[in-house]
């Protein structure tokens, strides 16, 4: 989910047509697939220099496809480390404690 500075940019006319127009080109170049692991369609375009309040009025890194990637969900979350390799939330450790999954930094 956006952050709330950056509501307004990724409703902007201006990002809808970035948007669209870089998806067309990956999948005019390989289907849509993943820039990532290749495996699944893509899903997010998602900016390879992360967006900040400093730098989202800049075209130059906001609507630039050399600044951009189409990635499935899965890498998505895994760029930006909420992604968990287990299903399970818990696990016990050599104590006997339950201790929650951390999310993968990677």
């Amino acid at each position: 989910m956006a952050k709330p500075w950056a509501k307004a940019f990724y409703s902007s006319l201006a990002w809808e047509c970035c948007r669209s127009s870089f998806i067309a080109e990956r999948i005019l170049a390989d289907g849509g697939l993943c820039e990532i692991c290749h495996e699944e369609l893509g899903y997010i375009v998602h900016h390879v220099k992360e967006l900040t309040p400093a730098n989202i009025s800049d075209p130059n890194i906001s609507l630039n496809h050399s600044n951009l990637q189409y990635v499935c969900k899965k890498c998505h979350d895994k760029t930006h480390g909420v992604f968990c390799e287990s299903k399970q939330k818990y696990f016990f450790d050599s104590n006997g404690q339950i201790q929650p999954y951390p999310p993968i930094k990677i």
